[in-house]
């Protein structure tokens, strides 16, 4: 074992790396977000936006962001730097349970108690796609680190493939403000 902590909450939710500094972001129970240095291990700052528990966290790749997911339905959109919450997505109806930064794209997926799995363009701050299928609570989505693919479970016993090629193509494409409808992956 490298390093071991203690958090004031009795129940992380989601947990981060950093993809260069020596950081982990904890997503906990208590409604708070905690950014701590696991080589030194110190607690180096906190968020406090969420009104109930925080379930899913992720870094961005290379901004100075992470996006956070809670029960009060809100996405949020958090710059480290400037220490403080950017923007909340709105849109689900339920609690959510991941979230996720694309590689490539300005996109962020989401998944939710609610039975859907959406996808937001961080930088417009909208909703570009939402899918639907599941038939109880989505658990967790991520997309492919290199496909136009978003996997997602859910409490319904499936584990999904998605096809997301057409939004990408919807994206780059002009015109088009409407949610984009995206059928499963067929094999």
């Amino acid at each position: 074992m490298l390093t071991k902590f203690e958090t004031k909450s009795n129940r992380v939710k989601g947990l981060s790396f950093h993809p260069k500094r020596p950081w982990i972001l904890a997503s906990l129970h208590s409604g708070v977000i905690q950014l701590w240095d696991y080589r030194m291990g110190t607690l180096i700052d906190r968020f406090d936006e969420h009104d109930g528990p925080v379930r899913g966290v992720h870094f961005h790749k290379s901004q100075p962001l992470f996006v956070s997911g809670g029960d009060d339905y809100k996405i949020k959109v958090w710059n480290y730097k400037l220490r403080r919450c950017l923007f909340t997505l709105l849109g689900h109806l339920d609690y959510i349970r991941t979230v996720q930064f694309h590689q490539e794209y300005p996109w962020i997926v989401s998944a939710s108690d609610d039975q859907t799995i959406r996808i937001w363009n961080w930088q417009s701050r909208t909703c570009i796609s939402v899918l639907t299928g599941h038939n109880h609570y989505v658990m967790s989505a991520a997309f492919h680190i290199k496909d136009d693919l978003v996997v997602s479970a859910s409490l319904d016993q499936t584990v999904r493939v998605w096809d997301i090629a057409g939004l990408r193509k919807k994206t780059v494409a002009p015109g088009g403000d409407d949610v984009l409808r995206l059928p499963q992956a067929s094999n």
